[in-house]
């Protein structure tokens, strides 16, 4: 199935039901604080018709966890983006339903409320559409969204939740807005950098420091491309990773050759946990991608032209490690509001 259709069927997939969602006000979570923000994010992007409610977001969770979506009760969305990996996993390409291996390997969702496009292609352009895609791609979920509500619907608990959260039962509408609601919450942003950033310069050791230094430095341009407060400016480009490469990149999405290859530049927030690296996991430490760049990669003719040997030494490659290292943040990792209840 092309991309095209893909996005034709999930916009008249998403736009059904929406007359009928009833309006809710947008109260404050009690018991969780999860859609607190960090100095410096902006607020997190809710949809108009689907602000933030407590119910909705618990409903979400419990969604994210459920092996029902696959075809074979095999994988939940948890499988593939696991809380303490930042909602990564640390395998090359995910193993889907059936035992299918995946084609390319899962990225964080931290942060992901503030993408401008979804999928490594940008070929999705909301969240709550891009929920639609691992759930009927044949090497993933392998099911499709109705037969998921029916299996949800034999459920009692499901239904009171979603009545509750949406007053209706659980249907396609439900499913991706819940699960919508949840991830926009997935928010990292308390990591040793950013206590840095608000004047606690001592948490960063000296090789991180100078790591900082050559990070945002005209010589490295890593900030060229992560840049921001999500360490990513979300372009499409190619790093030289290869001379001939087996995915088409955003090509798949746009048929256009000179897209071919180029990929959705990252976000390096938790950077650290997120092994392995690229688009097809093919690079298996943080070290590796650091020397992938240090030596200005595959001279492949779409490659971009920031991407250029850097003649670090040994000692300036650790530095740079040491900073990317500090872009952990343990308090997202380790928070018991996004892991599983038992």
């Amino acid at each position: 199935m092309s991309s095209r259709t893909i996005i034709a069927a999930v916009l008249l997939l998403l736009l059904w039901g929406a007359s009928c969602l009833r309006k809710t006000d947008n109260p404050e979570p009690s018991t969780v604080s999860v859609t607190d923000v960090p100095p410096g994010f902006p607020e997190i992007p809710f949809e108009k018709d689907n602000p933030y409610t407590k119910e909705k977001w618990l409903l979400g969770k419990k969604l994210f966890f459920e092996k029902a979506f696959s075809a074979d009760n095999s994988i939940s969305c948890a499988s593939c983006h696991q809380p303490a990996l930042a909602f990564s996993d640390n395998v090359a390409r995910s193993i889907g339903a059936g035992g299918i291996t995946g084609r390319r390997n899962a990225p964080t969702l931290a942060n992901v409320a503030y993408h401008p496009y979804y999928t490594r292609d940008g070929s999705v352009p909301t969240l709550e559409m891009q929920i639609l895609v691992p759930i009927q791609e044949h090497d993933e979920f392998n099911s499709n969204i109705l037969d998921i509500a029916e299996r949800l619907k034999q459920i009692p608990e499901y239904v009171t939740m979603s009545q509750s959260a949406y007053g209706r039962v659980p249907d396609a509408y439900v499913i991706t807005r819940a699960l919508g609601i949840f991830e926009r919450t997935l928010i990292s942003g308390s990591s040793p950098y950013d206590t840095y950033l608000s004047g606690d310069t001592g948490i960063l050791s000296a090789s991180a420091q100078r790591g900082l230094a050559l990070f945002f430095s005209e010589r490295t341009q890593c900030s060229s491309c992560h840049s921001g407060f999500n360490f990513t400016n979300y372009a499409f480009t190619n790093n030289g990773l290869y001379m001939t490469y087996a995915d088409s990149g955003r090509q798949r999405f746009t048929g256009d050759t000179a897209d071919r290859a180029h990929f959705k530049v990252p976000s390096l927030r938790n950077v650290a946990v997120t092994a392995p690296y690229m688009h097809d996991g093919s690079i298996a430490t943080l070290e590796q991608v650091i020397a992938h760049y240090n030596s200005g990669g595959q001279p492949h003719p779409g490659k971009s032209p920031l991407i250029q040997p850097l003649n670090l030494t040994e000692t300036e490659q650790a530095d740079l490690l040491a900073f990317l290292s500090s872009l952990t943040d343990e308090h997202f990792i380790t928070n018991s509001s996004f892991a599983e209840d038992k």
